[in-house]
């Protein structure tokens, strides 16, 4: 079995109520959460210019609620690369890591 990370990251407190409601709907319990939510990273990867996506991701306001997730090393090792990618890509952003998950739970939730 890998070994799991937590990552913390912050969520408009809309979008934290969506992903609530959205988990029900697909039939996940709360507890879930953390891989729903590594779901929607591995979702989020797969797509080519996720980088752009991510830099997109800009618009959102009001990163009010902290939310954290427990991932396996292997994604937050990749993520990690990808944080690392974007940075050299628009060095000019802010919370990256943040950004990553906000970007990957929007698309799985459009």
């Amino acid at each position: 079995m890998e070994k799991k990370t937590k990552v913390t990251f912050v969520l408009p407190e809309a979008l934290q109520h969506d992903v609530k409601q959205q988990l029900v709907k697909e039939g996940y319990s709360l507890k879930d959460k953390s891989r729903w939510i590594s779901e929607a990273i591995e979702s989020l990867f797969s797509i080519e210019n996720y980088h752009h996506l991510v830099k997109l991701n800009d618009q959102m306001r009001g990163f009010e609620k902290p939310e954290s997730v427990v991932i396996e090393e292997s994604l937050k090792q990749r993520i990690n690369e990808a944080i690392l990618t974007i940075r050299r890509q628009y060095p000019e952003l802010e919370g990256v890591q943040s950004r990553i998950m906000r970007t990957a739970i929007v698309q799985r939730l459009l």
